[in-house]
């Protein structure tokens, strides 16, 4: 099926002199989701058929965060007081991530396209946050 357009008017080219003068039924036409491809970065959450949440979104948009989740909201929560900052950077979310514990220690699941050349590092590595010592402010 295509899409059938409507036009009262238009110029030499086919194109509608105005766009109101131009309708599309999108009942008609492709549906979108058929057309563009899953995202390849494993990054996608858009619901639909065979796209189910994971239990561990599910349950945290139900309001039952795992202690996981719950502590992770506790340390972003307690930075930004800290730091006077309502909205913390995409750093400041790793700077706390990274002082919570957390370390890349397996391969990534997620598929960059050759932006960037994964690593790993060992589980008991420093987090690399910590700000130099400044005691003369």
């Amino acid at each position: 099926m295509t899409n059938k357009t409507v036009s009262q008017g238009g110029n030499s080219e086919g194109q509608p002199s105005d766009p109101i003068e131009s309708v599309v039924d999108r009942r008609l036409g492709v549906d979108r989701r058929d057309i563009s491809p899953a995202s390849p970065t494993n990054l996608e959450r858009r619901r639909g058929p065979g796209r189910r949440l994971t239990d561990f979104v599910k349950s945290a948009e139900e309001g039952e965060m795992s202690r996981e989740q719950y502590t992770f909201l506790l340390a972003i929560d307690a930075f930004k007081r800290v730091n006077h900052k309502t909205f913390p950077s995409w750093t400041d979310v790793l700077e706390v991530v990274r002082k919570l514990g957390y370390r890349k220690t397996m391969p990534s699941e997620l598929n960059l396209g050759g932006k960037t050349q994964d690593w790993t590092e060992k589980s008991d590595s420093i987090s690399g946050v910590n700000k130099a010592s400044s005691d003369s402010e």
